[in-house]
């Protein structure tokens, strides 16, 4: 998705604007540009390509000005191209706006503006608010841009600055992410926090519809009716080392190194003093729960996969029905949702677009909301009547790793609380549960010693293969879902996960020599059903690479190659299983000499819907 960032201060603009892009990259973009008021004009830097294009060129010809706006785009409305970039602007370039989103009405205004006189030079729906700002302008910045928002429909954040003025900023914010960071004699807009953490650990969460206008020093933040409101400072307490490499040669590698600790961190913060779990942003009474009669998981991507696996441990330890739903598919099943159902919204970022639009959705339905979610702050947790906040802390990959681990130990922890307090499980479950859970930090780090054997032996073999097939039964298929969605984003192997016992329905017409079958048979329940699908793979040629645990040897009997897990309960084995299906994404992409942390045409956040 596209990255903001705004600057007013007494640094050089483009330095900072350039510096913050460069934090935002891991959302993926196909352009970038920056606007500049030199004092005497806008100065409009824009180029398709990497960020190192337009920084290459700012150094070359630098730009002077306190006073700036920048944009990575992550293309929507017209081809990745220089005319397509941000920041886009009005005819004589005294107007210069950025904006992430989509308008849905662009045509429709685009044509107004054209009946008006108004020339367009790119394919974008951002070129139109330029214009409108354009035609609203009347020497107050702030007007224009509010006047111009009121014809907008659709998600936006926007920033905007012109010519007239090199001591303003303007930004709104609706239905996609925009922070205002606070420093001293400067001030900042962005999309993400890592993009000015740099500068300053205090900031302001937007709101939907809220304005925010930034004159020398002072900032003051509106509502939609024009009315100031009183924001609280947030204060971040992770700095840019957190999200940085740390020695490891992409963030996707780091970051599947930080599942211990992630796994640990998720766990061990909402323990008490007697070993029982305490969900300090839930508050899911007895009473609440036996009002609830349904649960619908919502998430998308890897999200939901971790949302197949809390369907199973809910519906297993708590023993309240769930559906788990594709939150792009939700609004439009015409769901049963009323004031008994419990929606729970699945998003590492806190700002999916299909997933808030879910949410609010279900709220309007009379739903109780909680979320599963990385980012404090952010709009689906802020929207939220309860907030389980994973603690992986920045994750910068496209590819999602620790965000998923530590959404499947967030659901095993609202299962058992729900099931405590429900009844529905024995005190001396909940508490072997809860210190098997204990347990899995060190099994992660054991699981994570195959990485060599993953790399060298099985990554290896796979890598000239155009198509693989992921298998499981039960909460295996949940993980062969994650493993194929996996290795197709970052090395671009077709990849299908399916359900083993559908295997003679049809799917094993697929099957044919030489293809990697990944077999994952880690439910002792399930086991020799699992062996006899592996048997009727090979036995039509494929390459059988098996994922199974350590005490199951005799899996080798009828795989190719296998890699094996530490002993764990079957309902927990989730955690484990999707790591060697991490590394043997990871190194498959090392292989193919593709581009880890940011895949083609993938973006870490996805705010448009």
């Amino acid at each position: 998705m596209c990255g903001i960032v705004g600057y007013l201060g007494n640094k050089k603009a483009t330095e900072v604007l350039v510096e913050g892009l460069s934090k935002l990259e891991y959302r993926g973009y196909d352009s970038a540009g920056v606007a500049v008021n030199t004092g005497d004009e806008l100065s409009i830097r824009k180029f398709k390509g990497r960020l190192a294009v337009l920084s290459d060129d700012l150094e070359k010809s630098p730009i002077q000005g306190t006073l700036g706006i920048g944009h990575t785009r992550w293309a929507t409305h017209g081809e990745p191209s220089d005319v397509n970039s941000h920041p886009h602007f009005n005819k004589d370039k005294s107007i210069a706006v950025v904006h992430n989103g989509i308008i849905e009405n662009y045509m429709e205004l685009k044509e107004e503006l054209q009946k008006e006189g108004y020339e367009f030079l790119s394919q974008t729906d951002t070129e139109v608010i330029a214009h409108l700002v354009d035609k609203y302008y009347e020497g107050n910045l702030f007007d224009a841009v509010y006047n111009a928002t009121k014809k907008l429909r659709g998600a936006y954040a926007i920033g905007a600055i012109c010519k007239d003025n090199n001591n303003e900023l303007v930004a709104v914010r609706k239905d996609s992410p925009l922070i205002v960071g606070l420093g001293e004699g400067e001030n900042f807009i962005a999309s993400d926090i890592p993009a000015i953490l740099k500068y300053t650990k205090n900031v302001y969460f937007l709101e939907n519809g809220e304005f925010v206008h930034i004159q020398n020093d002072t900032v003051t933040v509106l509502d939609e009716n024009r009315n100031v409101v009183k924001k609280e400072i947030n204060e971040i307490t992770w700095d840019v080392e957190s999200a940085s490499k740390g020695g490891y040669e992409h963030f996707m590698l780091k970051e599947i190194y930080e599942q211990p600790n992630g796994v640990k961190e998720t766990l061990v913060r909402r323990l008490d003093e007697n070993g029982d779990i305490k969900l300090d942003d839930i508050k899911m009474t007895k009473k609440d729960l036996e009002k609830i009669n349904k649960v619908y998981i919502i998430a998308c991507g890897t999200a939901y996969h971790a949302g197949l696996v809390g369907k199973y441990a809910i519906e297993k330890f708590a023993k309240i029905p769930v559906t788990c739903d594709i939150a792009s598919e939700f609004r439009y099943n015409d769901p049963f949702v009323d004031e008994n159902t419990l929606v729970i919204l699945v998003s590492q970022s806190g700002e999916t677009a299909d997933t808030l639009a879910s949410l609010r959705y279900a709220k309007d339905k009379g739903a109780r909301i909680m979320s599963v979610t990385n980012v404090v702050g952010s709009s689906i947790a802020r929207e939220s009547d309860d907030v389980f906040y994973t603690w992986a802390g920045p994750e910068v990959s496209v590819a999602s790793t620790k965000a998923y681990t530590t959404q499947l130990v967030s659901f095993y922890m609202i299962a058992l609380d729900f099931a405590i307090k429900k009844g529905s499980i024995t005190k001396e479950y909940y508490h072997e549960m809860i210190e098997k859970l204990k347990q899995m930090p060190e099994k992660v780090t054991k699981a994570l010693e195959q990485e060599n054997y993953i790399k060298e032996d099985i990554a290896k073999s796979i890598k000239d293969k155009d198509n693989a097939f992921y298998l499981g039964r039960g909460l295996d298929y949940s993980i062969a879902m994650e493993g194929a969605l996996k290795i197709k984003e970052i090395s671009y192997i077709h990849a299908e996960a399916f359900a083993a016992g559908e295997l003679k329905h049809g799917t094993i017409a697929l099957i044919e020599k030489g293809i990697p079958v990944i077999a994952i048979a880690t439910q002792d329940s399930l086991f020799e059903k699992m062996v006899s699908s592996m048997e009727e793979v090979r036995a039509r040629g494929a390459y059988v690479i098996a994922v199974a645990k350590e005490k199951n040897k005799e899996v080798e009997k009828s795989a190719d190659k296998v890699i094996y897990i530490p002993d764990v309960d079957d309902i927990l084995s989730s955690i484990l299983t999707v790591l060697p299906l991490q590394l043997l994404s990871y190194y498959a992409a090392i292989e193919r000499g593709c581009d880890v942390d940011k895949p083609r045409n993938l973006a870490k956040s996805v705010t448009v819907e």
